[in-house]
C-alpha cells in the first residue's frame, strides 16, 4: 500500500507531503497545484518505465518545471505584508519525487547535467540520485537500492552492499536494475509502479476512439484511451466477472445490457439494449456520459487488477469498509460523496440506487476539484460487490 506521496520544487509545489487514503480528494482553487500533483504521480510511473527524463524535456525542461517562486520565503512574504521577490540561489537545482508505502518505500531526485556543454538535448535533466527502502521511513538502516550520479549500489542478503554498479545520467535504475536473483526489491517497486493506471484523457466526443470499432483481442486491461473498451468488456465477459458487468450496467441503466458484436475483419463493436428501444445502440450512438459510465466500468472491473496508489490490496476492491461501517453505510456514503464532487449525471452515479448487498457502487477515489468544476484525473474507484465487501 502507498500511504504518502512527497513532491519538492515542481511547478507550484514547493514542498508537499500528502498522505493517501482509499478514498482521496484534493480540492483547491485554480492555479493551486492540483494538476501539478496528479502530473508527479505521472513522472513516478514514467520512471519505472525510463521514461521520466524524456517527459521532463517534454515539459520543457528544468527550468520549465522546477518551483516557479522564490528558494526562500520569509515570514513577512508569507504574512502578506512583503511582496514575492527573488533571491540569490545558494541550493543545487533539484526536483524530487517519492511515495512512501507500508513495504517499500521510492524516491528520484532530477537535477541539471554537470558542466552543461553544448549537446543538442540541453533540456534533459540528469538523475543525480535515486532510492528505495524497507518501510514508510528513511533510515540508512532501510536502504536496500541507492543510486549517487552515475554509481548504483545494492544491499545483500546479508545486509552487505555489492561492488559498485554504473549508471547513465538518463536512465534510472528502476529499469536498469531490475533483476529478480540480485535486487528483487527494485523488481518489486518497479512493477508496482508499472501497474498504476491513468484514465484521465479518456475521450467521449464524436471522435473518440471508444466510438470507433476495434481490432478484437483479448484485453485484460483497457488501454488509457479507451479505444479499446469493445475488447475490453468482452474479456471482462469471457475471463472476468461478466455478472458484476451486467450488475454495472443495470445499476445505471435499469433494464439494459451492454453486448460486443463482430464487425467483420476481426473488428469488434459495442452495443447497448435498451428496454422500449427496437434496436441496440451503438458506441458512436451513445452520450457521452452513458459512454463515459462503460469505459470506467471497463476500467474499473479489468481481470487484472491494478495497484493503485494509496489503495490498500490492488484491484478492484477496497482492503476495508473503514471503521464499523457495514456495507449499505458505506453504499450510502460513497454515492453522497460522489453525487456531491462529481456533478456529472445519474447516469454516472444513480443517486439512491446503491443498496447493501445487492449494489455495485462506483465512487471516483481521486478527483481534483477546481473553481470551474471537477476534472476527474485518476480513477480509483471502490466497489461494493453482491454478497458484501471483502
Amino acid at each position: 500500500m502507498i500511504a504518502t506521496l512527497a513532491v519538492e520544487n515542481y511547478r507550484s509545489l514547493r514542498h508537499l507531503i500528502v498522505s493517501l487514503t482509499p478514498l482521496t480528494v484534493v480540492t483547491g482553487a485554480n492555479g493551486t497545484g492540483k494538476s501539478s500533483l496528479y502530473r508527479a504521480l505521472r513522472l513516478l510511473a514514467d520512471a519505472a518505465r525510463n521514461g521520466a527524463v524524456a517527459a521532463l524535456a517534454r515539459e520543457g525542461g528544468l527550468p520549465s518545471t522546477l518551483w516557479a517562486g522564490p528558494e526562500v520565503i520569509g515570514r513577512a512574504v508569507r504574512d502578506g505584508t512583503h511582496p514575492v521577490q527573488g533571491t540569490v540561489r545558494v541550493k543545487s537545482v533539484s526536483l524530487r519525487l517519492g511515495f512512501g508505502g507500508d513495504d517499500f518505500s521510492y524516491a528520484i531526485d532530477f537535477g541539471l547535467p554537470a558542466g552543461g556543454g553544448q549537446s543538442a538535448f540541453a533540456l534533459d535533466p540528469e538523475i543525480k540520485r535515486e532510492s528505495i527502502w524497507n518501510g514508510p521511513l528513511l533510515r540508512p538502516a532501510a536502504v536496500l537500492c541507492e543510486r549517487d550520479n552515475g554509481i548504483v549500489r545494492i544491499r545483500g542478503d546479508r545486509r552487505a552492499w555489492s561492488d559498485p554498479c554504473q549508471i547513465r545520467p538518463h536512465d534510472s535504475m528502476l529499469s536498469e536494475f531490475a533483476d529478480p536473483r540480485q535486487a528483487p526489491e527494485v523488481l518489486r517497486v518497479r512493477e508496482q509502479i508499472r501497474s498504476w493506471r491513468f484514465y484521465d484523457h479518456i475521450r467521449t466526443d464524436a471522435a473518440a476512439p471508444a466510438r470507433a470499432s476495434q481490432i478484437g483481442t483479448r484485453t485484460p486491461v483497457m488501454s488509457q484511451d479507451g479505444s479499446d473498451v469493445a475488447a475490453a468488456l468482452q474479456t471482462i465477459r469471457e475471463t472476468g466477472d461478466g455478472a458484476a458487468l451486467d450488475q454495472a450496467v443495470d445499476l445505471a441503466f435499469p433494464g439494459s445490457r451492454v453486448t460486443v458484436e463482430g464487425e467483420g475483419g476481426g473488428r469488434l463493436g459495442l452495443r447497448l439494449h435498451q428496454h422500449g428501444l427496437l434496436r441496440p445502440l451503438s458506441a458512436a450512438e451513445l452520450s457521452d456520459g452513458t459512454l463515459r459510465y462503460l469505459l470506467w466500468a471497463a476500467a474499473l472491473l479489468a481481470p487484472r487488477p491494478a495497484g493503485w496508489p494509496g489503495g490498500g490490496r490492488s484491484g478492484n476492491r477496497p482492503a476495508s469498509a473503514g471503521g464499523d461501517e457495514d456495507a449499505e453505510q458505506v453504499a450510502r456514503r460513497i454515492c453522497v460523496d460522489a453525487e456531491r464532487l462529481v456533478p456529472v449525471s445519474r447516469a454516472v452515479m444513480p443517486q439512491g440506487r446503491a443498496q447493501a448487498q445487492g449494489a455495485l457502487v462506483l465512487a471516483v477515489k481521486f478527483a481534483l476539484v477546481g473553481d470551474d468544476g471537477v476534472q476527474v484525473h485518476l480513477l480509483r474507484y471502490a466497489v461494493l460487490r453482491p454478497g458484501g465487501l471483502p
